[in-house]
C-alpha cells in the first residue's frame, strides 16, 4: 500500500511538473520567437504597383517581407507600353518623361536602363494648328540635315510663335515653372517631408491644391495670357497630352503644359522596362494573368480572390490601378468618389496622308505635327508623324476620343498599309473642383495610390504617390511600428547629387 501511494504521489508530482512547464514555459519560447514575416498584396503591374513595390523593399526595416503583385494581364506596364509599326518600336501608352522627374531618372540609372532623347532634327519639327477647314497656325518645316539649317528654322519658329502670341508665352512659362517648383518639395528629405495620410494633404504642403480647384483656363486668364494663346496653343497641348480641353483642373492642365518643354526623354525600346526592372529588383512575387476579384478583411488579415479560384491572405493590400473601371467587391465595402476615365483611342497607321483632307495639294506641306482646336465635330486629336520611311511612306500616331472607323481613315489617309488601334482608359476626366479618393480606403491597411491621379496623371505623379504610400503603410503597419518618418532609410546621396545636378 506504501508503494502504491508513493507511486501515486510521484505521478502526481511529474504531472505538476509538466502542468507547470506547459503553462509557464511554453508561452515564454513563443514569446522568443521569431514572428511569421508580413505579406503586402499589390494589385497593379503598372509604375504604381512597381513603385510602391520598389520603395517597400527600399526602406522597411524587415528583410523578410514578402510583397506579391498581381497583373490581370500577361505583362507588366500597365499604361506604359509598346506597338510595333513597319519593325519598328513605338510608346503606345505613357510616352515621354520630363528632365525633373526625378525618381524616372534615378529608377533609369539605378536598372542601367538607356535613355532616348529625341534627335536634334525633331527641334525644328514642324506644328499645325487645325480647324476643322483650315490650318490657323503653322510653323516651318526643315528637310535638311544640316544642324544649321535646322538652327536657323528653330529659331524662325519661335519668332513666328512669338509674332502670334507674344509676351503671354513668357507668362505661360512663369506659370508652369512655378508650379514645377512647388512639384519639387516632394523630393526633400524625410526630415523635411512628413508623411501624408490625404490626397489634399499632400497637395496642400507644396501648394498645389488651389490649382485642383479651378479650371486651367481660369488660372491662365488670372495670369494674363491671352486669349489667343490658350484659345490655341494651351488647346492643342491638352488634347494631346490628355484628350480634353482647358476646362480640366489646373494642375492637371499645368502638369499637361510642363510636358510640352525641352529636354523630354523616354527610355531605348520602351519605358515598360522601368516597370519591369522595378519588379525585378524588388525581390517581388509576380502574379500574371491573375485579376483580383475580390478583397475581403478579416481582423488580422486581408484575403484576395483570383478569377482564377485562388485566394492569398495579406496583412496589407495595396491597388495600384485605377478603381474606375474595375469590379473589385470589397467586404467590407467601401466608399470612394464616383470617376470617369477619359479614353484616348491610339490610332498607328503605316502609309500615308491625303493632303485634300487638308486642303493642300502635297503631302509635304502638310506639318509633322497636327494639332486640333476644340470642337466636337473634329475627329481627332491630334496626329503626328512617326518616322518617314521616304516621301510616299510614313509612320503616324492618331489621338482621338473616339475609335478611327476604317471610313474616316480613308478620308485622312491615301494609303494605308498598316493600322493598329489601342483603347486607352488613359486619365481621369479632370473636372474642377476636384474631389479625391482616401489614400486609405478603410481605416485599416488597405491603400490606395491611384486617388493621387485626380491632381494629374503621368508615371511621374504615379511615382510621387507610390513613395508617399510606401512611407505611410511603413508607419502605420504595427509589425513595422516606426516612431517617426526619419526612422526609414532616406535616399542615398547619389540620389542627392543627381536632385542638385539636374
Amino acid at each position: 500500500m506504501e508503494e502504491t501511494k508513493h507511486a501515486q504521489a510521484k505521478m502526481l508530482s511529474g504531472l505538476t511538473f509538466s502542468v507547470f512547464f506547459l503553462l509557464f514555459h511554453s508561452p515564454i519560447s513563443s514569446a522568443t520567437s521569431p514572428p511569421s514575416p508580413p505579406i503586402f498584396c499589390i494589385v497593379g503591374g503598372g509604375i504604381s504597383g512597381s513603385s510602391v513595390a520598389h520603395f517597400l523593399r527600399r526602406y522597411s526595416p524587415h528583410t523578410a517581407l514578402t510583397l506579391r503583385i498581381f497583373e490581370r494581364s500577361g505583362v507588366v506596364g500597365g499604361r506604359m507600353a509598346t506597338v510595333v509599326l513597319a519593325g519598328e518600336t513605338f510608346e503606345a501608352g505613357a510616352s515621354i518623361l520630363h528632365p525633373k522627374n526625378f525618381h524616372a531618372v534615378n529608377f533609369t540609372k539605378m536598372l542601367n536602363l538607356s535613355v532616348k532623347t529625341p534627335p536634334s532634327s525633331e527641334s525644328s519639327l514642324s506644328l499645325g494648328i487645325w480647324d476643322g477647314e483650315k490650318f490657323v497656325f503653322k510653323t516651318l518645316d526643315s528637310n535638311s540635315k544640316s544642324s544649321i539649317v535646322q538652327r536657323i528654322v528653330a529659331i524662325t519658329n519661335s519668332v513666328l510663335l512669338f509674332v502670334r502670341y507674344g509676351f503671354s508665352l513668357l507668362k505661360m512659362d512663369s506659370f508652369v515653372q512655378t508650379t514645377v517648383d512647388n512639384f519639387l518639395k516632394y523630393y526633400a528629405s524625410f526630415e523635411s517631408r512628413p508623411v501624408f495620410e490625404t490626397v489634399d494633404e499632400m497637395l496642400k504642403w507644396a501648394d498645389l491644391y488651389n490649382l485642383t480647384a479651378r479650371t486651367l483656363q481660369d488660372e491662365l486668364v488670372e495670369a494674363g495670357l491671352s486669349p489667343l494663346l490658350i484659345e490655341e496653343l494651351v488647346t492643342v497641348i491638352t488634347r494631346i497630352n490628355y484628350g480634353q480641353s482647358v476646362s480640366i483642373s489646373g494642375l492637371a492642365g499645368a502638369v499637361s503644359l510642363a510636358g510640352s518643354g525641352g529636354g523630354l526623354w523616354s527610355v531605348e525600346r520602351g519605358n515598360w522596362q522601368i516597370v519591369a526592372g522595378l519588379i525585378n529588383h524588388s525581390d517581388v512575387v509576380l502574379h500574371r494573368n491573375e485579376e483580383i476579384e475580390s478583397i475581403s478583411y478579416h481582423g488580422e488579415y486581408y484575403e484576395l480572390n483570383s478569377t482564377k479560384g485562388n485566394s492569398y491572405k495579406c496583412e496589407v493590400a495595396v491597388i495600384a490601378t485605377p478603381l474606375d473601371e474595375l469590379n473589385i467587391h470589397f467586404n467590407p465595402p467601401i466608399s470612394i468618389p464616383k470617376r470617369k476615365l477619359q479614353h484616348t483611342h491610339a490610332t498607328f497607321v503605316r502609309g500615308l496622308l491625303n493632303p485634300a483632307y487638308f486642303g493642300l495639294v502635297a503631302v509635304s506641306e502638310i506639318p509633322e505635327l497636327v494639332g486640333t482646336l476644340e470642337d466636337p465635330n473634329l475627329p481627332f486629336s491630334s496626329i503626328s508623324v512617326l518616322r518617314k520611311h521616304d516621301e510616299k511612306d510614313m509612320s503616324y500616331k492618331i489621338f482621338s476620343r473616339k475609335p478611327m472607323a476604317d471610313v474616316l481613315l480613308d478620308r485622312i489617309f491615301s494609303l494605308r498599309k498598316e493600322t493598329i488601334r489601342i483603347n486607352w482608359g488613359a486619365y481621369p476626366h479632370y473636372s474642377a473642383p476636384e474631389v479625391f479618393a482616401p489614400f486609405v480606403l478603410d481605416g485599416r491597411h488597405l491603400y490606395y495610390v491611384n486617388a493621387f491621379e485626380n491632381a494629374a496623371s503621368t508615371m511621374e505623379t504615379s511615382a510621387v504617390a507610390a513613395e508617399n504610400i510606401a512611407r505611410l503603410i511603413l508607419s502605420r503597419y504595427s509589425g513595422l511600428m516606426l516612431s517617426s518618418p526619419s526612422n526609414l532609410k532616406s535616399p542615398g546621396s547619389d540620389e542627392e547629387d543627381l536632385h542638385s545636378d539636374l
